[in-house]
This record gives structure tokens, sequence and C-alpha cells, in this order.
């Protein structure tokens, strides 16, 4: 997984984004604009640190997570906060509008 960034399953999904501030980013390796989000995301924790989890769930290994949260287009962006989305982002984002969200 990149750096920083961790990567989620069914399995380990609720234990991570149950505690603290986390970002989620739905992915799957054939997206163009996904590829393009991970060096961004990477810039986000190394500015952000310990405030905030950053999270991926490869869409096509994990089609259970994406139909739970309605997944239908990536990169698909979910920030929780306490187990409970706060936030919801469509696309590929900038780092600047990512920091602002998370911080």
């Amino acid at each position: 997984m990149s750096e920083g960034l961790i990567d989620l399953d069914s399995k380990s999904f609720d234990s991570v984004v149950s505690d603290g501030k986390v970002l989620v980013d739905f992915w799957a390796p054939w997206c163009g604009p996904c590829k393009m989000l991970t060096p961004i995301l990477e810039r986000v924790k190394s500015e952000l640190g310990d405030k905030v989890v950053i999270a991926k769930v490869n869409v096509d290994e994990n089609p259970d997570l994406a139909a739970k949260f309605s997944v239908r287009s990536i990169p698909y962006l979910l920030v929780f906060e306490g187990g409970e989305v706060k936030e919801t982002l469509v696309g590929l984002k900038q780092q600047k509008e990512l920091i602002d969200i998370l911080s």
C-alpha cells in the first residue's frame, strides 16, 4: 500500500472508521483518476499526520463495501468521524480541498 495510507477490507473496515477522523477512498486499479488521487492523498496524510487516518478500499475486491455505501462512481471519498459519514466527495479532489475538509 502507498506511503501512510492503509488498505481496508470488509473485516477491517468497521474497526478503522469507528474512531477519530478517517478519509476512505473507494478506488479500482483500472481507474485513471484514482491513480492520480493516490499521491494527493499521500501528501494530505504527510501534512496532517496523526490527525487523520487515510484508507483505501478496492471496489473490485470489496464489492460488499461498495454496495453498502452506494458507490456508483470512483474515486468516491467518505469522511468518517466517530464511525459516522460526515462528508461525501465524488471524483478527483485537490490537496487543498481535502486538507480544508479534514482540518
